[in-house]
């Protein structure tokens, strides 16, 4: 029959690796009696066994003295272990010299129990060690998480500043250059008139008097209309181009819009690469770097368009360092026979929208992989980066916009990232 009294709940598992069967009977009961669950092993290799099968314990008391995989050897091996590593060890032995337990400490045991053991002294080390090991997790997990936070309220900045900023210069230049191009049309059709006036003159006043002649002849009259009408067409094309310029800013900021819209990332990739575009130019230091666009036939993706646009921002300037870095210390010759590329695809596969965003750049080395996306995590110098630009990426595609976004890298040989998103 159940018992229907409340039973106490299990207080962590607890790994015994002992050659000993009386040690093993002893230390198990009694922990089992203090509601713990105890796994046992008989030798080193044994425990390792067990633990490669992905069941982890929350402790492991360890005897030292074992034939075959002693103690130690098996404490070294489990802290070379990414997968185990963070298990405190408590070792048990009844060697009391200073220099063994010194040698037991430094291969990353947290304690030591002595032989013939004594209940209420093991009970309340392993009490001790648990609680440790549960607030140093509470603590990695509540500094992730604030860590994340704080990356988010950073994103959001970001994002809110420059939509600000690209919308602010868009509307101060907005208006001085449609005054301008509104007044041009007036120009030429005022100098147009001024010169059929001219042309008149000449039929009827064939012969003008003598002052006229020379200033004409000063002046090379016919030269002077030709190129003016030239400069009011030069000016045309390039009140026209400062117009697209800020039609693209106001693209990038999408300062007025809330909430997911369908957007057309071509025009968003378009954008910002006008707004980085000089520093795909030569430079003092570096030569040109080669911008190469592959567009698939994209659908109109439902996101935040002010958020991909930052995205884009952040992946492209991250390829521009990485191909400059590249280039430092490089000769011109050096530098010209592996010139920068980055190179920009878009397709769809399967309802999905795929961006890469490949450059040739110095890639990342394997120790780096496992933390790119972590914030304030950078390789740059002192001053030339913050950490942030790839971790605010990661934020906007995956938590925001429910995508993936991966990367692979041959170190000294450039770098790809992959956005996903779903189109619906």
């Amino acid at each position: 029959m159940k018992n229907t009294m409340e039973e106490p709940a299990d207080r962590g598992i607890i790994l015994i690796v002992d050659d000993n069967p009386a040690n093993l009977q002893v230390l198990s009961s009694f922990l089992d009696q203090s509601n713990f669950e105890v796994w046992a092993a008989r030798s080193g290799e044994k425990a390792l066994q067990r633990l490669e099968n992905g069941d982890l314990p929350d402790l492991i008391l360890l005897d030292v003295m074992m034939p075959g995989m002693n103690g130690f050897e098996t404490c070294q091996y489990l802290k070379s272990n990414p997968l185990v590593q963070d298990i405190p060890v408590i070792f048990m032995t009844a060697l009391s010299e200073t220099a063994d337990k010194v040698k037991g400490l430094r291969l990353g045991a947290v304690d030591y129990i002595t032989k013939p053991f004594q209940h209420e002294e093991v009970l309340v080390r392993i009490e001790n060690h648990l609680q440790l090991r549960n607030l140093t997790k509470t603590l990695i997990t509540k500094n992730a998480e604030l860590q994340k936070t704080q990356t988010q309220l950073i994103q959001a900045e970001k994002v809110a500043a420059l939509g600000q900023l690209t919308a602010g210069i868009a509307h101060e230049v907005n208006n001085p250059i449609n005054f301008i191009a509104g007044n041009l049309n007036f120009v030429e059709q005022y100098v147009q008139d001024i010169v059929n006036l001219l042309h008149l003159y000449q039929k009827h006043l064939p012969e003008p008097p003598v002052e006229i002649k020379t200033a004409i002849h000063k002046t090379d009259l016919k030269f002077l209309l030709n190129d003016l009408s030239k400069i009011i067409h030069s000016m045309q094309v390039g009140t026209n181009r400062v117009a697209e310029i800020v039609a693209s800013l106001n693209k990038f900021s999408r300062h007025r819009e809330a909430g997911k819209k369908a957007t057309n990332l071509h025009e968003g990739l378009e954008s910002t690469l006008l707004i980085i575009g000089h520093r795909l130019k030569s430079n003092g230091n570096y030569p040109p770097i080669q911008l190469i666009k592959e567009y698939g036939n994209l659908p109109p993706i439902d996101c935040y368009p002010g958020e991909i646009n930052q995205v884009f921002m952040n992946l492209i300037c991250n390829a521009i360092d990485a191909i400059e870095e590249r280039y430092h210390n490089k000769s011109c010759q050096e530098m010209a026979q592996k010139p920068g590329i980055i190179k920009i695809q878009t397709e769809v596969n399967e309802g999905t929208a795929i961006l890469r965003i490949t450059d040739n750049g110095v890639g990342i080395n394997q120790a780096d992989t496992a933390k790119i996306f972590d914030a304030f995590y950078t390789t740059k110098p002192i001053g030339k980066g913050t950490g942030l630009g790839l971790s605010i990426a990661y934020q906007i595609v995956v938590n925001n916009h429910h995508g993936k976004l991966i990367y692979n890298s041959i170190p000294g040989e450039g770098l790809e990232f992959v956005i996903e998103l779903p189109i619906r």
